[in-house]
């Protein structure tokens, strides 16, 4: 068996046909895919130019602000010729005036030293031979600075002529060739020699952008987000972030934006846990920066702002101009950082807002209290666990409400509402045979009704309730919320710190808006809006102390939280608000019935009338005389018999509501007087 060869160094016809073929990578046809030339290809190579052009100008724009800018370095190339033409010769001409001036001040010396009278002969002889000395030095010092004061000259002159020369020949030879077009672009040919000679500032540094910085006024490139997501370790160092967009400010001027695409292998999660570390790439502080995933798990939307955000005056709301509310539409009740409404729909919806004191907790659940008040299908019941007045002015139109901090009548609310309230929205249901609540069927059924119940500081309940009273709160709390959101019964909770025992974990685990404002820690964050939030850079203990009502909104509408602003209603508006809400549910008929004013109530009414804090018996007789009968003096009953009669009925009153408050005797009007204190009042209530 054979086998045919072809020497090495003979040429092989076939493998030659073959690289000089036309479909051989090897042809000198170039390597341009033929999509390239069709009318689409054309069209996208043109819309990436346009891109690539906009890109540019945007650079060339941030450039011109800095002493990079051609401006300055045209300034520059201008300096640096004038000191060209200047040249270094001026210190020859220094050196030989410094030199010419000692010589002659030595002649004039040796001169003085001649022209002693008292000397010998011979001293004055050589006194003599040393002037002359000094003459012929300070002579020839004095011809030594003229010329090299005209050597300088002269050589400055002849760079001035090549500095001119290259300016005024390229000028003239181009208006006689091209007329003023000619002209103009050789006086753009002379500026553009001189940025190149000061293209270096004076320390010796070309222009970069590898080191601009937003916090710096500088623009946001697609070069600098990418440098900052590397430095910031959330891509590898030979990873490209592609930019789905141009990086753009925002119409309002407030912010740089671009949309992401992360490379493979790369979550979202990453990006988001490392807004400390891309905050301090771009030069700002970690409020400045917002990244929000997008419809892929590698889309982002990277938004940094030129300043903090929500550190002015805070929004005022629209319920200040709004007659009334519908609440099975979405409520309105926050602005987020870009501007948009944030809005809830709160049918099937429960709350927790949470942040510490001051950080405008209290103002953010305001807004959905104040928006329900204005809906008057919604009943209240409000529970306040700090014994404060936050709640006092809803108090009117509450069907039930506490604000002392007492766990039995937040007993007895949960009750009222777990065996009378919810029984009743069920049967209603029972008796269309839907499923839950729907708008079409309030429009039916009067019945159909909001039932909001609030509770804030549920720790400070379960702290002053005993070990059955807690079990019995919590049970009832937790039904309340699993089985009241298909009837409209929406239960809203709020605590100024944030922990385990703030609200029971099974129950804050089903409460689906969240509101968290600052916190101290970012556990007491996670509290609020879950585990994993913080390390995913919804962290609400980076909120600052200035900016109040700011807090992280997660809702149903929103898949991951958005910072946002709460609106923000005065102690003035909000009492007008109400007001109106009070006006609206007179006029419906459904105002909650006022309970009758018992004796203590009058007692307490007197007290608080005096101004000093206490009440004498004479001024509570007079006082319940107004109010009751059974209080007025007989025109012939004598002072001491009413006084005595008054007493013992004001005593049996209180005993039937079990209140013991005895009578003290105080100091007034220097006399001492029998009576009450309004502390003593109060704490009997």
């Amino acid at each position: 068996m054979t086998i045919e060869t072809t020497p090495s160094g003979a040429p092989d016809p076939e493998w030659e046909k073959f690289l000089a073929g036309p479909g051989s990578v090897f042809a000198d046809t170039p390597l341009t895919p033929v999509w390239t030339k069709t009318r689409s290809g054309w069209k996208a190579r043109a819309h990436v130019g346009r891109i690539n052009s906009a890109r540019g100008f945007r650079r060339w724009l941030r450039r011109q602000a800095t002493e990079h800018g051609h401006a300055a370095q045209t300034w520059r190339g201008i300096a640096r010729t004038a000191l060209w033409i200047q040249g270094v010769e001026g210190v020859q001409v220094a050196v030989a005036k410094h030199e010419a001036q000692h010589a002659h001040t030595d002649y004039k010396t040796a001169k003085w030293a001649h022209g002693l009278r008292l000397i010998p002969g011979s001293e004055k002889d050589r006194r003599r031979k040393g002037m002359e000395i000094a003459f012929d030095k300070s002579a020839k010092a004095m011809a030594d600075y003229k010329k090299a004061r005209g050597e300088a000259r002269a050589r400055r002159i002849g760079r001035g002529a090549v500095a001119l020369t290259a300016a005024a020949v390229p000028e003239a030879a181009g208006a006689v060739l091209l007329g003023a077009p000619g002209g103009l672009a050789a006086i753009g040919v002379t500026l553009a020699a001189l940025t190149l000679i000061g293209r270096r500032t004076t320390a010796g540094e070309l222009y970069t952008d590898r080191d601009a910085k937003i916090g710096n006024g500088d623009r946001m490139t697609d070069d600098m987000v990418n440098r900052v997501y590397r430095s910031a370790k959330v891509i590898g160092a030979d990873d490209v972030v592609k930019l789905l967009s141009p990086c753009t400010l925002t119409a309002d001027g407030a912010a740089w934006e671009v949309r992401l695409e992360l490379p493979d292998g790369i979550p979202a999660s990453k990006a988001l846990g490392a807004t400390a570390q891309l905050a301090n790439g771009f030069g700002v502080s970690v409020q400045q920066i917002s990244q929000t995933k997008g419809e892929r798990e590698d889309w982002l939307t990277l938004r940094v702002t030129l300043k903090v955000p929500f550190t002015g005056k805070p929004h005022k709301g629209p319920l200040l101009t709004a007659e009334k509310v519908n609440l099975w539409e979405s409520v309105p009740i926050a602005v987020s950082e870009r501007g948009d409404v944030m809005t809830v729909d709160w049918f099937e919806k429960t709350a927790l807002f949470g942040g510490e004191p001051g950080s405008g907790k209290s103002a953010a659940a305001n807004n959905p209290l104040l928006a329900a008040s204005l809906d008057v299908t919604a009943d209240f019941y409000l529970a306040d666990g700090k014994g404060g007045f936050d709640l006092s002015p809803f108090a009117p139109i509450a069907r039930m409400i506490d604000t002392d901090g007492d766990p039995d009548q937040l007993l007895a609310i949960l009750r009222h509402v777990w065996e009378v309230v919810l029984p009743g929205l069920k049967q209603t249901v029972k008796d269309h045979s839907v499923r839950k609540f729907s708008e079409p069927l309030a429009a039916k059924d009067k019945r159909v009704r909001f039932t909001i119940l609030y509770i804030d500081e549920w720790a400070s309940y379960m702290a002053a309730a005993s070990q059955e009273q807690q079990k019995e709160l919590e049970r009832l709390l937790r039904l309340i919320t699993q089985q009241g959101r298909a009837y409209a019964v929406i239960v809203i909770a709020a605590t100024q710190k944030p922990d385990s025992n703030a609200v029971p974990t099974g129950i804050r685990d089903i409460l689906s808006t969240r509101w968290a404002g600052r916190c101290m820690t970012p556990e007491a964050s996670d509290t609020i809006l879950g585990k994993g939030r913080s390390s995913a850079g919804y962290n609400a203990q980076r909120i600052l102390k200035s900016q109040r009502g700011v807090g992280y909104l997660q809702t149903g509408e929103t898949s991951e939280p958005v910072l946002t602003q709460s609106y923000f209603y005065d102690d003035d508006e909000v009492e007008a608000i109400l007001r109106r809400a009070h006006a609206l549910r007179q006029e419906a008929g459904v105002l909650p019935a006022e309970p009758e004013a018992t004796i203590l109530d009058h007692l307490l009414k007197a007290a608080a009338g005096t101004g000093r804090g206490n009440v004498t018996r004479a001024e509570v007789f007079a006082h319940l005389a107004t109010v009751d009968s059974e209080f007025v003096q007989d025109v012939d009953e004598a002072d001491v018999r009413y006084a005595s009669r008054a007493g013992t009925a004001l005593k049996d009153r209180l005993a039937s509501l079990g209140v013991d408050v005895p009578a003290v005797q105080f100091p007034l009007d220097g006399k001492r007087v029998w009576g009450w204190t309004l502390e003593a009042l109060h704490r009997a209530r």
